[in-house]
């Protein structure tokens, strides 16, 4: 979806139309969610700090999100995928995956069914969506971006090379600013300059993602499609409205291992390990863990292992802390969990 906080409160409201908008609550801790093409021309960007965002765009205008809302935009996006498909792996509100090798529609092919999802899109939900369709799920991820917005970039089988040799060695999954220079250090700056390189000395280099390195430079990607990825971890963080010394954290995380137990009722695993996480005054980020011999069986439970785990800590007690975070993660099967316990009984 292009921009899609931002385009869904656009829609919602005719009059933040051609404006720059951008989604976020004002405020030195606040972040920008979503900005608009239209703010975007200033440099606003998401995941910026709102406060950024405000002096680069001064006429820019403010809307808080409504994640609700924007829910059940997306739960629509989703029964229009799955109209085409069953195999809809979600990245997230705006983002998934589509293996459309086989469609239900009877369409003559992948492009075929990317433009009749957009089309409805627009139709139904008033609102645009760029896709990328390529034969594997990293080469149709780097497509999607390519006609933003509201475009369709189709990469087939003969073209992947042509497409992909002249790439910044940035766009592959993986490599970000600290992989780039690395790469850079080399003398390793587009794709095809990588796929010049052996794996043997990709790998020697940087271990298993030496090998994927390999593989990404000549188009491989053999990831599947997965329509119900099972759940990895849950968390819930907030920002203090001030810094605060780690004594001071203990309110905020017993709401936060409130919010992060509910989650967890819903989900039909069991999560074994606890997490604390925390970001100093200076953004430094820290995470401390730990799994019991039995997973936490009451919200009460979760909340004192999170609360012991500052514990270990080990910063000057004269560091404040600007966020604080609880998780559960390291999920299991409920009756795999039962087996693996009954064998110490």
């Amino acid at each position: 979806m292009d921009a899609f906080y931002a385009s869904v409160e656009q829609r919602d409201d005719p009059g933040l139309r051609g404006k720059p908008v951008i989604v976020a609550w004002r405020g030195n801790r606040s972040v920008v969610c979503a900005a608009s093409y239209e703010a975007r021309t200033f440099g606003v960007r998401s995941a910026m700090p709102a406060a950024r965002a405000e002096r680069l765009c001064p006429e820019g205008i403010f809307v808080p999100p409504d994640f609700a809302r924007y829910r059940a935009v997306s739960q629509h996006t989703r029964e229009i995928f799955r109209r085409h498909t069953d195999l809809v792996e979600p990245l997230s509100l705006d983002e998934a995956y589509l293996d459309v090798t086989e469609n239900k529609g009877g369409l003559p092919s992948a492009t075929d069914v990317a433009r009749t999802i957009r089309a409805q899109i627009l139709e139904e939900l008033e609102l645009t969506a760029s896709a990328g369709v390529a034969p594997n799920k990293f080469l149709a991820k780097i497509a999607s971006d390519f006609r933003k917005p509201n475009g369709l970039f189709v990469i087939k089988p003969d073209d992947i090379d042509r497409f992909l040799l002249p790439l910044p060695v940035g766009r592959l999954p993986g490599v970000g600013k600290v992989m780039e220079g690395k790469l850079a250090a080399l003398g390793i700056a587009t794709v095809a300059e990588l796929r010049a390189i052996e794996r043997p000395a990709l790998e020697a280099r940087f271990g298993r993602y030496g090998g994927r390195l390999h593989e990404l430079a000549r188009g491989i990607d053999q990831h599947a499609v997965v329509p119900h990825r099972p759940t990895q971890s849950i968390s819930a963080e907030d920002t203090f409205e001030q810094d605060v010394p780690l004594d001071g954290t203990e309110p905020m995380i017993r709401r936060l291992a409130e919010k992060t137990w509910a989650a967890s009722l819903k989900e039909s695993r069991v999560a074994r390990t606890v997490v604390l996480k925390l970001k100093t005054s200076d953004f430094h980020i820290m995470t401390r863990s730990h799994t019991p011999e039995s997973p936490p069986a009451s919200c009460e439970e979760l909340t004192r292992i999170a609360l012991a785990l500052r514990e270990r800590v080990g910063l000057d007690a004269r560091v404040r802390y600007r966020l604080v975070g609880v998780g559960l993660s390291n999920f299991e099967d409920r009756d795999e969990l039962r087996a693996q316990q009954a064998l110490f009984q």
